[in-house]
């Protein structure tokens, strides 16, 4: 397990519009290195070992653009205690410490990067079986295509440009997405 001497943690994907945990603030976040991409078999969140969904991780490469969330002392043991069983059941992350940029300084924080020796590593698939995997996805936090589409509308309003996830979203817009049936 990686030495924490930080509390910090990026969000990238759904810890930025579900963090979970409770944090001081949050600010936007550049992590240079790697960059966003669905590429995790998701078999537990957002799909089945039947019918794996697909999840977002850091793959190395580029940069991406998230959320830092400051997390106070006194929180941290109970914080990275409750991340390492959201992220880490399946071994498919690895946990790092890495600098972000936040604002004009830099930080360390946590980051949960995808291990690619993992057999839920994806790796980069073609757009349309991104889609047809998320769109075939349902897990224990819900249907795959409301992940990828609420991260998608988050970072759109934190003026976050993504071209890959972006080129999902278009070719998820150009097919009969499922809509959630309401009680």
């Amino acid at each position: 397990m990686a030495q924490i001497s930080t509390h910090w943690v990026f969000g990238y994907g759904s810890l930025i519009w579900r963090p979970g945990f409770e944090f001081v603030r949050q600010e936007p976040a550049l992590l240079r290195g790697v960059h966003r991409r669905l590429c995790v078999y998701s078999q537990r969140h957002r799909g089945t070992a039947a019918q794996p969904g697909l999840v977002f991780g850091l793959m190395p490469g580029g940069s991406c653009r998230g959320m830092a969330f400051e997390v106070a002392p006194e929180r941290w043991g109970e914080v990275h205690a409750y991340l390492h069983e959201r992220e880490m059941d399946n071994g498919v992350y690895r946990e790092a410490v890495r600098p972000l940029r936040v604002g004009g300084a830099a930080v360390g924080a946590l980051v949960f990067l995808a291990d690619t020796r993992h057999l839920q590593y994806a790796g980069k698939l073609a757009i349309a079986e991104q889609v047809r995997l998320v769109l075939a996805g349902v897990g224990e936090s819900g249907p795959n295509h409301e992940y990828v589409l609420e991260t998608a509308r988050k970072l759109g309003e934190l003026g976050i440009r993504d071209r890959h996830l972006d080129e999902v979203v278009e070719a998820l817009h150009g097919v009969d997405v499922p809509v959630a049936e309401t009680a």
